[in-house]
């Protein structure tokens, strides 16, 4: 069993790593990471082999797992850090004021998302503010077309609804974060 583990987990890296690489590179636009991320993905995928049923694609299941190790991964980061990493570098010239207002409309905007259920939370990150097609989306998640969508029609009007209650306004948190992220 062992040997036949480790010529598929082999094989396997030789057909996706590659194509798993990319897709975690989207997720978190730093290429180091993302080739540490995909190592990570094939070294779990080892440990775990056992719990492969064949129930689904061997690529799916790859990309599955992959998912989980880069949410993981940015679970387990400073909240600043990742909120860092997806904001634009403010322009030298920026003013003082300028670079406060950036940081305060991110703030309530991933501050009402944290406050959502996870799979709102999920959809919102991967269709709105990576702006991952639905159907990458659906890769991603492992969800049908209509999951997907569903989700993101009641996700909405729940993150709405926590703006509201921090004080803010839905559309100008939203159409700022669009225009900076």
């Amino acid at each position: 069993m062992s040997n036949r583990k480790r010529e598929d987990i082999s094989d396997w890296y030789d057909l996706y790593s590659d194509a798993i690489l990319k897709f975690i590179l989207l997720m978190v636009r730093d290429y180091q990471l993302a080739e540490d991320l995909t190592h990570d993905t094939f070294i779990k995928a080892y440990k775990h082999y056992d719990s492969f049923k064949g129930q689904s694609k061997v690529k799916t299941w790859l990309f599955s797992v992959a998912h989980h190790v880069t949410i993981d991964h940015l679970r387990k980061r400073k909240p600043l850090a990742y909120l860092k990493e997806i904001l634009p570098t403010p322009d030298l010239e920026s003013l003082p004021e300028e670079v406060i207002e950036l940081k305060e409309d991110s703030k309530e905007l991933y501050e009402a998302i944290g406050k959502l259920k996870p799979s709102y939370r999920k959809v919102i990150m991967l269709r709105k503010i990576k702006e991952f097609s639905i159907k990458d989306t659906c890769a991603i998640l492992n969800w049908s077309e209509s999951r997907v969508k569903t989700t993101l029609y009641r996700a909405l009007p729940a993150l709405e609804k926590q703006l509201k209650k921090g004080g803010y306004s839905y559309e100008e948190s939203v159409s700022k974060a669009q225009r900076r992220i």
